[in-house]
Parts: C-alpha cells; sequence; structure tokens
C-alpha cells in the first residue's frame, strides 16, 4: 500500500469547515464532531475512492479521472472536497497498477492529506472491495484504522459537499447503509429481445441512484466477501450488495444537482465552467494607504461593488494583507485587484503576489492579480512612467509558472 502525505505544508484549504451546511445540516454535524468531547467516542468515518476506470464513454486515451480541468486533474478537485470535509479521517484511491505513479504524483504536486492508494481490480466492485480490505486491518503493514462508516465515491463526482456526505454518514450509521439520490430526468424503457418496446417504468416512481453512499464498515465488508464472482464482475450498485448479502435495505437521501458525473467529454468543459463560476465569486481590492474616500481608488471600489452586484467585493489595507490573507483565502478568494495610488512601482504588488505564494493557494487554482496605478498626468512625465510600468511584463512571465496571472493597469489623470 502507497500511503500520501499525512499532513504538514500543503496549500490552504479554501472554505470554511461546514461549507453548504445550514440549519439542521449543520447542527447535526456539529453534534457528530462533538461526540468525543461529550465523553462518547465520535464514529470513525474513511473514505473509499474507486479510479481504476478506463473512461471508455470520455473517447480520449487519458482516463477521465486524469483528464485536466484548468490544468490540473478532474481526480484532484475530488479529493479536495473529502479532504475539506475533517470528520473523514482517511481517504482511500484504488488506482490501476500502470497508472499508480501518476496518482503518487498527483498527490505530491497538490499536496493532497490523509491520502492512500491501493491497486485496482479488473472492475469498479474489485477495486472498491481491495479498497476496504485496505481498511480492514488485516492487510500486513497497514496504517490504517478499521472505521465505523466508509463512504464510497465516485473520482468522477468532484462537486459533492459536505452536506450531502454527513446526511449519507448519519444514516448508514442508523441504517446500517444509505445512498445519495436523484429524480430521473428521462423515462427508463425495456426492451424485448427483438429491439421493441416491452415496456416503461414510472419515472416518478422510481429514482436515480447516485454516489456518495455509506455504510457500517462491517456490514459492507461482509457483503464484499460473500459476493459472488458474478456481482464482482458485472455488478454496478454497491447499495444492492448490502442488500442481497446482508439483508441491509439501505436508507435513500435526496441529493443535491452537483452530485452529477463526468462521463462524455462534454461534461469536462461543464465541469470547467462551474469551477470557473465558483472562484469568480469574491474579488479582493487592497489599497496601499488610507486613502480619502473621494479619492479615485475609493471609486474604483465602489463602482466594482455597483457593476458587480452577483460578486462579493471587500477590502483591505495593504499594509495588513499579511494578517488578513488567511481569512481572505478562508473565504475561497481567487481574485485581486491591488490598487497603487501612492506608488508607482510595484513594492505593494510584491507584498501580494509573495503573501499569495507562501499561502501555496495557486497549487490548487489559478489566481488573478490586477495592479492598478493611479497616476497625475501633471507630475509624471507619461512616457516614463510606462517605460517603469512596462516591467510588469516579464515580472508576470515569472508568477505564471507559479499559477499566478498578472495584468497591469495605468489609469493616469489630473489629480484635482
Amino acid at each position: 500500500m502507497e500511503l500520501g502525505p499525512p499532513g504538514g505544508a500543503g496549500p490552504a484549504e479554501p472554505g470554511p469547515r461546514l461549507r453548504g451546511l445550514r440549519g439542521d445540516d449543520r447542527a447535526a454535524s456539529a453534534a457528530w464532531l462533538s461526540e468525543a468531547s461529550a465523553g462518547r467516542r465520535a464514529p470513525s468515518v474513511a473514505a473509499v475512492l474507486p479510479a481504476g476506470g478506463s473512461g471508455e464513454r470520455m473517447g480520449v486515451p487519458t482516463p477521465k479521472q486524469f483528464c485536466p480541468v484548468l490544468e490540473r486533474p478532474l481526480i484532484s478537485y475530488t479529493l479536495q472536497a473529502l479532504e475539506r470535509v475533517c470528520w473523514i479521517k482517511d481517504i482511500v484511491v484504488a488506482v490501476t497498477g500502470e497508472n499508480m505513479e501518476v496518482m503518487k504524483g498527483i498527490v505530491q504536486r497538490y499536496q493532497h492529506k490523509r491520502i492512500s492508494l491501493v491497486e485496482a481490480g479488473v472492475t469498479r466492485h474489485r477495486s472498491i472491495f481491495n479498497g476496504l480490505k485496505a481498511l480492514a486491518e488485516d492487510q500486513p503493514n497497514s496504517k490504517l484504522c478499521r472505521p465505523e462508516v466508509v463512504i464510497i465515491h465516485d473520482a468522477v463526482r468532484p462537486f459533492v459537499e459536505e452536506d450531502v456526505l454527513l446526511k449519507v454518514a448519519i444514516a448508514a450509521k442508523e441504517h446500517g447503509a444509505a445512498g445519495a439520490i436523484r429524480p430521473l430526468v428521462s423515462t427508463v424503457i425495456s426492451p424485448s429481445a427483438d429491439g421493441c418496446l416491452d415496456h416503461s417504468l414510472e419515472r416518478t416512481s422510481h429514482r436515480a441512484s447516485e454516489m456518495p453512499q455509506a455504510f457500517l464498515f462491517d456490514v459492507i465488508y461482509e457483503a464484499y466477501q460473500q459476493c459472488s464472482d458474478y456481482d464482482l464482475e458485472f455488478g454496478t450498485e454497491c447499495l444492492q450488495l448490502a442488500l442481497k448479502y446482508c439483508h441491509t435495505k439501505a436508507k435513500l437521501v435526496e441529493g443535491s444537482p452537483d452530485l452529477w458525473k463526468v462521463t462524455y467529454k462534454r461534461d469536462l468543459y461543464a465541469a470547467e465552467s462551474i469551477i470557473k463560476e465558483r472562484i469568480s465569486q469574491q474579488i479582493c481590492i487592497l489599497m496601499d494607504a488610507k486613502e480619502d474616500e473621494e479619492h479615485v481608488g475609493r471609486c474604483l471600489e465602489e463602482m466594482l461593488k455597483k457593476e458587480l452586484n452577483h460578486v462579493k467585493v471587500t477590502s483591505g489595507a495593504l499594509c495588513h494583507a499579511g494578517r488578513d490573507l488567511q481569512q481572505i483565502i478562508l473565504e475561497q478568494c481567487y481574485n485581486f485587484v491591488c490598487v497603487n495610488v501612492m506608488t508607482s512601482d510595484f513594492e505593494e504588488t510584491r507584498k501580494l503576489l509573495n503573501a499569495l505564494e507562501e499561502s501555496n493557494l495557486s497549487i490548487l487554482y489559478p489566481v488573478v492579480v490586477i495592479s492598478v496605478h493611479f497616476l497625475d498626468y501633471k507630475l509624471v512625465p507619461f512616457g516614463q512612467k510606462m517605460e517603469h510600468l512596462m516591467q510588469i511584463k516579464e515580472f508576470a512571465k515569472e508568477v505564471k509558472k507559479r499559477n499566478i496571472l498578472l495584468c497591469g493597469l495605468l489609469i493616469y489623470y489630473p489629480q484635482e
């Protein structure tokens, strides 16, 4: 078994721990996490991620879980979604032997934590079984602990949120098994042997089985141990195995629309669009000094707030950037406008870029920085300052290597 980094320095984990939870869900998560502090042992939870598929339906040579989205492998987004949930202690990824080194590289490059790698089987069920074996504490030299609850998820469903993970885990602890479902989009029909319609299912009476699914570990591990070779070879539904071999009826949990699976090439473009939208929801404006409210820099801030009414616009002083940057990162900000009013060089912008690099924020997503310079044309010769500001082009080439996109904007105006 190959183990990923257990912790240490890594990219900031954007978003609060209970991101996406509301009302009763937040209360349930708080209760789940606080059981230990009340003198009771908190349920141990692990996750298994089968990632051995070849992606035949994608129609590309690269398995879909390794296809790049914004120059980052799709599976990395899924791992990040699971890592963000602090009560998931271990994440076991089942990967084919030929892709083991690729997966190790992904874990290292994007500094994923709590990841263990096992070799995948030739089918989905065999891959999951291998992941469960790794958690069963009966493998030599294993450093993993047998969990009370195990979550099974797909490597190509990157948008799973903590609320649905929490719901299926709690339901599994109570019922033995649980799975996310969604309404059917299309009517399901059964064809006859001669290719004609035999019958159709009433769409309102059926649901689409989605991921994630969760189980008491002992239930699903016993089911896989008893599973026939036929089911291991051709089966696709984990909940059915728990029912068939352990007589455990799964609790069905309504899932969100974000649970869709990247299957076809067009889905990669949809995934990229969703990710871009998510990381474009906040802009942070940083000033190099406390300027008068009527100053043109403040006018820019107010204009952005007015024009980008669907985007959260925050502001702060550059002198406090180091102190406030961590909180900005936790709020999932990847877009910065650095307003230089008092200076024409890049000293303040450099400070911001250095702080961003130290945070490792750009490991996960591209970070956009716009360096804005306001200059009074009556005081500063245009040619002189333009020549000085052209240095930003070389600076931008350097930071682009670290996934930071730097642009310069010179606003030449009379200060009257």
